[in-house]
């Protein structure tokens, strides 16, 4: 168990309650030390990332956020798969950097696999910082760059009995740990042995995992062949000698339950002894149709898909924030315009407030801290955040302070100059005057008045709007 050092938030903060994946309930959390250390799985970057992909950063950066805000010292680490993750995460199928060699008629080479990676990994950096992660404040190590710490981890596996050799490379054997499956209450006698097990007789069970994956073209040279450390031994030698053997918090998408993360917690507590990690989350998935989003099932969307449609990327951290992140949520077009639209005025509403030299609602941010330290609801956060922006009896400026407050930890980016996308105004969100205009100008245009319609344009324009006639009808945009 873990030796806990009872450190407390600054004084007035809530306890903050976190759903633990490992025992399935809400604990209140306790960092083990005076810094809280914080991993969170991070991409393999053989091709952009999607929209569900993104969802696990903006639930990672909310925690970050949180805790910065409940004064506690953070150390995060979002890692970067560059080599040897294979399609399926139960070491079967092609490496998914080979499949993105491939896709894009690259040759199978060490230096065209870093190639790849560095290409993907600046998009990657770049999606993450245009929907608020401060990237300057977080390790961003590549496994690639953690090779010999690797291969002593696997050394050590095979000195204490737990790793054996195969004709393919090394194997993790999971019966000598009798807690394998323990994070999400896996059902191991229910699983059957995949059609890879059955072909590889070497293998002693279907749950045994690759440590090291032997290669007789690309790799590294080992103990044991030339080859790649298994994707699962990565992750534990980047916590270990970036964070320590004994973390407080590690987060991933809920796929990452039944064998990624179980593998985790097999290699370090086989080797420490010790519990690896003292709150397990787990974000659920996004979906569309149904279907989860994924490149496997052909249904990825990416950030530049809902850039080219005119929507800020801090609208698709909104609507991520409007569901609970342990709560599946449906992809639709019309959702993230919605997302896009409430965004957008909340943004000028902020903007169009007063400079504030006053506190902020004492009420608001009490309720608003209740509902974050509540496992991070967030849809109960918003809501709170557009009750007290309605409340007409709090004074402008103050609401403007409120607001500093929320979007420190929801980090929608309110306050931001710079370019803004330029998105649609409800009709019924436009001032009186231009709502006037505007009925003005289609009465006009439907009567083929077309010399009237374009004075009544004009007019709009130099109320600082901009107007663009579309098959659905006008749209009007802030100049």
């Amino acid at each position: 168990m873990f030796d806990l050092f009872k450190k407390k938030p600054r004084a007035g903060m809530p306890q903050l309650q976190l759903r633990n994946t490992l025992s399935g309930e809400l604990e209140a959390f306790t960092p083990l030390g005076s810094t809280v250390r914080m991993y969170n799985c991070g991409p393999t970057v053989y091709d952009y990332v999607h929209i569900g992909n993104l969802r696990s950063y903006v639930f990672a950066d909310t925690i970050r956020r949180t805790l910065d805000v409940w004064g506690y010292k953070v150390e995060q680490a979002i890692n970067i798969t560059d080599f040897g993750h294979l399609v399926s995460d139960a070491d079967e199928g092609e490496d998914k950097m080979t499949k993105g060699l491939k896709r894009e008629g690259l040759g199978v080479t060490m230096t065209n696999m870093k190639k790849l990676a560095d290409r993907y990994t600046d998009a990657f950096m770049a999606d993450i910082a245009s929907i608020g992660l401060d990237i300057k404040r977080i390790q961003f190590p590549r496994a690639s760059e953690y090779i010999a710490e690797q291969i002593a981890l696997i050394k050590t596996l095979e000195q204490k009995g737990y790793a054996y050799r195969t004709s393919d490379g090394v194997y993790f054997d999971t019966s000598r740990f009798p807690n394998y499956g323990k994070l999400g209450h896996v059902d191991l006698s229910g699983q059957q042995a995949t059609g890879r097990v059955e072909e590889n007789s070497e293998k002693k069970s279907p749950h045994d995992f690759a440590l090291w994956k032997s290669d007789k073209k690309l790799g590294w040279d080992s103990p044991w062949s030339k080859g790649f450390p298994g994707w699962h031994i990565e992750c534990t030698a980047m916590i270990f000698t970036l964070l320590g053997k004994q973390i407080d918090i590690h987060t991933g998408g809920v796929d990452h339950i039944p064998v990624h993360h179980n593998n985790e917690i097999a290699q370090a507590e086989a080797v420490t002894g010790k519990q690896f990690v003292r709150y397990w989350m787990h974000n659920e998935f996004i979906t569309i149709e149904a279907k989860r989003v994924g490149k496997s099932m052909g249904n990825a969307i990416v950030l530049q898909s809902l850039v080219d449609r005119g929507i800020d990327p801090r609208a698709l951290r909104y609507w991520y924030l409007t569901a609970h992140y342990k709560s599946p949520v449906n992809f639709t077009w019309e959702a993230i315009e919605g997302a896009a639209q409430a965004h957008g005025r909340l943004k000028r509403l902020f903007l169009e407030l007063p400079p504030s030299g006053l506190p902020a609602n004492e009420e608001f941010v009490t309720d608003f801290y209740a509902a974050i330290a509540e496992d991070f609801n967030t849809p109960r956060a918003l809501a709170r955040v557009w009750d007290m922006v309605r409340d007409e009896s709090i004074a402008p400026a103050v609401k403007k302070a409120s607001l500093v407050i929320a979007d420190q930890i929801l980090g929608l980016g309110l306050g931001e100059s710079g370019p803004r996308a330029k998105l649609p105004i409800k009709t019924e969100d436009l001032p009186e005057g231009i709502r006037e205009l505007l009925d003005a100008r289609e009465s006009a245009r439907a009567h083929k008045d077309f010399e009237k319609a374009d004075e009544l344009r004009k007019e709009i324009e130099s109320g600082g709007f901009e107007l663009k006639d579309t098959p659905e009808g006008p749209k009007v945009t802030k100049k």
